[in-house]
């Protein structure tokens, strides 16, 4: 069983302004990126699981020239909120970490 940790050389989450949070997820080559950037694992659905939001508001965004993938989709609440955990969503991308892509 292959994790996105496996085929990734760099995975990081960020503030996307006060209303979004996005990732981008760099893959180890072409191969990988061209294998695994449209997986069922890295689908807005899949996202919606793991972190609670609507499928219809998740934005997935291949880049081919870098061999990563950037996918944004709004906060829970705002940032800086009174239930802000993560004010940067530096934090985030941990959970796909172990996210079985294959």
């Amino acid at each position: 069983m292959t994790k996105l940790r496996d085929v990734c050389r760099h995975v990081r989450s960020k503030q996307a302004g006060p209303f979004w949070i996005t990732f981008d997820i760099f893959f180890n080559g072409r191969e990988n990126f061209e294998r695994y950037s449209g997986c069922a694992a890295l689908s807005p659905a899949q996202f919606a699981k793991l972190y609670g939001t609507d499928p219809e508001r998740v934005k997935h965004i291949p880049v081919a020239d870098l061999e990563m993938v950037k996918i944004s989709f709004p906060r829970p609440t705002p940032q800086g909120g009174m239930v802000e955990r993560d004010m940067h969503a530096g934090q985030q991308y941990v959970r796909l970490l172990d996210v079985t892509i294959d």
